[in-house]
């Protein structure tokens, strides 16, 4: 384990937010936030100070946001609460899901122990096994001092046309059904607090950085930029034949992690061919590079791209755009591949969000689409791209992926 900071005051600010869903109306609480501080006597004390807005306006205590109906074909209802950092020191953000009810049903019923349930079994549960999408995200898990910030995102949507008719039926019977017991309950005794269809209770979480073993690197967060000796393997100070511009795209590189995942940049020179001719090519590519690489797969842009709960979408044609939403499992990702597959369809993203996907030209993944097709990445226009089926016959770029050694990175003084 890497030396730990020194801890000049460490903060635990706690907010819960209640996410109440209905099918006449939507709500979202958020709770108010407390703290406290524990001081060394050794140093000074540095300032905390981590602001919530929404819309511009701070957030505290009590905030209540109504929505109106909630129903296939509504517009997608989002919510952002911006965190920024006006303290002296730098912190780390979390959040994680501690229940979740969706109607009345047990079975529709989460409560995270951290041992059978877990906040990443939930949230996947609820962006993807219900005709309506609830998901969240948070955009960077450090903020720096000096007014740095981070967003965390609610998106809520339901497509006016899944494919799934009888899914649409059946969860607007239950939530009649629901609804009708609720106001019967109200009506034998006036007392009675009508609940909400589905009510989704979070924590979002900021702390003081300290660099330990299961810590996120801060040298290597998600999308950063680094320029990358190909034949050193170290970090460079400008663009040449071996010092290419890359990111990183590992969505959670620890301090303790030995490597780190890179994606040169699209935009950078490679070579091109046909994805029938891609191994050849690919190893003519690299075989003067003295780093370790492999090919980049369809899995690493779908699990980039699904980061985004409000533009990345699948579309197919004759049905709804339908948001992708969270992706933290393998099935479920081995589950949206088979779905855009067997309707011939592609994902949208924005290149404002991943600009480091931007491409005017094609760039393959190493992933078979059908038996005419394979996965590749190319632009729609300045605002989207795409993830689709070209045609292995026609030509694209050639982009490999450099799993680079953080000691070396670490050790040349860059």
């Amino acid at each position: 384990m890497k030396e730990r900071h020194k801890t000049y005051i460490k903060i635990n600010i706690v907010s819960l937010i209640l996410v109440a869903v209905s099918f006449i109306s939507l709500t979202f609480a958020w709770f108010g936030y407390t703290g406290l501080s524990s001081l060394s006597t050794e140093i000074d004390v540095k300032a905390w100070h981590i602001e919530l807005t929404k819309n511009g306006d701070i957030v505290s205590n009590n905030i209540s946001i109504s929505f109106s109906e909630l129903y296939p074909g509504m517009d997608t209802i989002t919510e952002e609460i911006t965190i920024k950092n006006l303290g002296d020191s730098t912190a780390s953000v979390s959040y994680e899901i501690v229940s979740a009810r969706i109607l009345g049903d047990s079975k529709d019923n989460y409560i995270v122990d951290y041992t059978n349930v877990t906040s990443p079994y939930v949230e996947d549960k609820i962006a993807h096994e219900y005709p309506f999408k609830i998901n969240v995200s948070l955009k960077d898990n450090i903020v720096y001092t000096g007014g740095d910030e981070t967003t965390f995102v609610v998106s809520i949507s339901w497509p006016m046309d899944s494919d799934n008719d009888e899914l649409d039926t059946l969860w607007g019977s239950k939530a009649n059904a629901f609804n009708i017991a609720e106001k019967e309950k109200l009506n034998a005794d006036p007392s009675y607090q009508i609940r909400s269809s589905i009510q989704v209770s979070l924590k979002l979480s900021a702390e003081q950085y300290i660099e330990e073993d299961d810590a996120l690197d801060v040298h290597y967060q998600f999308a950063k930029s680094l320029l990358y000796d190909i034949e050193e393997g170290k970090k460079c100070s400008s663009i040449s034949s071996t010092c290419i511009k890359t990111y990183v795209i590992d969505e959670y590189n620890k301090v303790s992690d030995t490597t780190v995942t890179l994606l040169p940049d699209p935009l950078n020179t490679y070579t091109t061919s046909t994805f029938t001719d891609y191994s050849s090519a690919y190893n003519s590519l690299v075989s003067t590079w003295n780093v370790t690489t492999r090919e980049l797969l369809v899995n690493d842009i779908l699990n980039i791209i699904s980061r985004d709960i409000i533009d990345t979408k699948l579309i197919r044609e004759n049905l709804s755009d339908s948001i992708v939403g969270t992706i933290n499992n393998s099935d479920r990702l081995t589950n949206e591949l088979n779905k855009v597959i067997s309707y011939n369809g592609y994902h949208k993203f924005s290149s404002v969000s991943f600009p480091f996907l931007k491409s005017a030209n094609c760039f393959w993944t190493n992933t078979e689409y059908n038996t005419e097709n394979a996965f590749a990445i190319s632009k729609i226009d300045d605002s989207y791209s795409k993830l689709y089926g070209e045609l292995k016959t026609n030509t694209c770029k050639i982009v490999p992926v450099i799993i680079a050694e953080k000691e070396k990175l670490n050790d040349n003084g860059l």
